[in-house]
């Protein structure tokens, strides 16, 4: 039992060490003597647990898509407003991508690699098919402007690309942190708000 908790922790260190490679250098420059380098364990020793890159990197994706599933099922419950739930996914979402180097990775390899990311099934095309549900769901409830949902679902999913490279710092004017406040914006834009009431509080 030991020994299978210690084969257990280190193919989790490997995961992690596979996600920073491929989050930061992308499928094609990651190498997996960089992911052995940065376990401190031989290649040889790695290729035990995963013998190749493609299986680590089919490995992140699948596990994304289970949290993707999670983060879902806990939001999209019945009796709740699609604009929450459309709100709350994608405030997650790039919460859990500032913090989650497995997610962070995994969008990096849907986007590098298309065609491993369909066969897993794809983890992104998903969230943009619901997220196009969600945006209709709320359109017919009066919770949000009439823009096509397919405009809107891409222009969320290109801003969580974005939002990976923005930095990040305390809101001067409140407690979440400036990402999120940027992500109450344009939310509330796409819903059709107008005059930024909750942002002008105390100006």
């Amino acid at each position: 039992m030991a020994k299978q908790d210690r084969a257990l922790r280190t193919r989790e260190k490997v995961l992690d060490a596979a996600a920073a490679e491929f989050a930061a250098q992308g499928y094609a420059k990651a190498t997996l003597n960089d992911v052995a380098r940065r376990t401190g364990m031989t290649k040889g020793a790695l290729y035990g647990h995963f013998p190749s890159k493609e299986i680590l990197a089919a490995t992140l994706l699948a596990q994304s898509r289970v949290a993707w599933e999670e983060m879902r099922h806990t939001r999209d419950v019945p009796g709740v407003a699609a604009r929450a739930v459309l709100e709350g996914l994608v405030l997650e979402l790039a919460r859990r991508l500032r913090s989650d180097i497995r997610l962070r990775a995994a969008l990096r390899l849907a986007t590098d690699l298309p065609c491993l990311a369909r066969a897993t099934p794809d983890l992104f095309d998903d969230v943009r098919c619901h997220l196009v549900g969600l945006v209709r769901r709320a359109q017919r409830e009066g919770g949000m402007a009439p823009y096509p949902p397919e405009l809107v679902a891409e222009l969320l999913l290109t801003s969580l690309h974005g939002a990976l490279h923005a930095s990040q710092c305390d809101d001067e004017h409140g407690s979440l942190p400036a990402g999120e406040a940027v992500w109450q914006l344009l939310l509330d834009a796409l819903a059709g708000e107008r005059g930024g009431g909750r942002y002008m509080a105390g100006r």
